[in-house]
């Protein structure tokens, strides 16, 4: 598996802030890594030294096999990148708009200038303005401005903000299509439910990289797997039999649910139902609680800032 995103203590300081400090991170051809960070973590700074558009302080970067602030005409021949306020001359056609992009690439502009405009359902109203274009038309068109080129390795920074629910999810749609075509992405976004779909591994930063690894692997770190038993009835009888086995670390209780953290999970479970039954529990379902990215992304927010006020 090769690696198109590499970064080795990537830093960047404006006077005497530093916005990002000693990055070093691996992106895997075809994989789509989820950037994840609050307003003022440095996202966007990294993406921009990452896409040659500024120079590191320290450290440097590998994109697709180029050195980003040694060889940035070349760099840019083989990246796209999405910004979260992408512009466009309004007063000009679609089509003219990305014509004048596609030009700066020794491609055949008219060709693939069509091709995205049909790729993108906007062939239609190619030749309408783009001032009387909505919001999410508008970024369809800057993702197909992204994709004339057809780059390796994407950047998207806020791909869907702002857009309304149809529109995105046509654009999550898009991003999925693009990682199944081998593309590289690499995804800043504040939308955690859309970090979850989308994303092979979740990046949290706050000017430092604090954690880089799939979702999964993260919710097996930070929390205690629990089993949900749904009962038609609880009583102090099955919550006291749970209780007693050595397995069990702690017993929740909602509604007619049991909330149960136990070890190793896999293998303890059927002797809890097990357990349950014989104590005349009639049981409704047993499931796991799945963890969101959220409670996994403000754990570790929580954990950076007790972290940093220890320093």
């Amino acid at each position: 598996m090769s690696v198109m995103i590499e970064s080795f203590n990537l830093t960047k300081k404006f006077s005497n802030l530093t916005a990002v400090e000693d990055l070093c991170i691996q992106v895997n051809k075809g994989e789509i890594l989820g950037f994840l960070g609050p307003n003022g973590a440095g996202k966007t700074t990294t993406i921009r030294m990452l896409t040659g558009i500024i120079a590191a302080t320290r450290g440097w970067a590998m994109v697709a096999g180029i050195r980003t602030d040694k060889d940035i005409e070349r760099l840019h021949e083989v990246i796209g990148l999405l910004t979260e306020t992408p512009g466009f001359y309004e007063r000009l056609t679609a089509r003219d708009n990305l014509l004048y992009f596609a030009r700066f690439y020794d491609i055949d502009a008219n060709s693939q200038v069509d091709k995205y405009l049909q790729k993108m359902d906007l062939w239609e109203r190619k030749n309408d303005k783009v001032g009387t274009f909505s919001k999410g038309m508008k970024q369809r068109l800057a993702l197909a401005r992204t994709l004339v080129h057809e780059p390796e390795v994407l950047f998207f920074d806020e791909p869907t903000a702002g857009l309304d629910p149809k529109s995105a999810q046509e654009v999550r749609e898009l991003i999925m299509k693009l990682s199944e075509e081998g593309r590289t992405i690499f995804l800043s976004t504040h939308n955690l439910e859309e970090a979850e779909l989308l994303c092979d591994r979740i990046a949290v930063f706050r000017t430092r990289l604090m954690v880089l690894d799939t979702s999964q692997n993260l919710r097996n770190r930070l929390f205690q797997r629990q089993a949900i038993v749904e009962l038609e009835e609880v009583n102090e009888k099955i919550i006291n039999a749970v209780k007693s086995l050595d397995f069990v670390s702690n017993v929740g209780e909602s509604g007619k649910q049991l909330i149960i953290e136990l070890m190793d999970f896999d293998k303890n479970r059927p002797k809890l139902v097990r357990c349950v039954v014989e104590n005349n529990g009639k049981i409704r379902s047993v499931f796991e609680k799945k963890h969101s990215l959220e409670e996994i992304y403000l754990t570790l927010i929580r954990e950076g800032e007790i972290k940093h006020e220890g320093e």
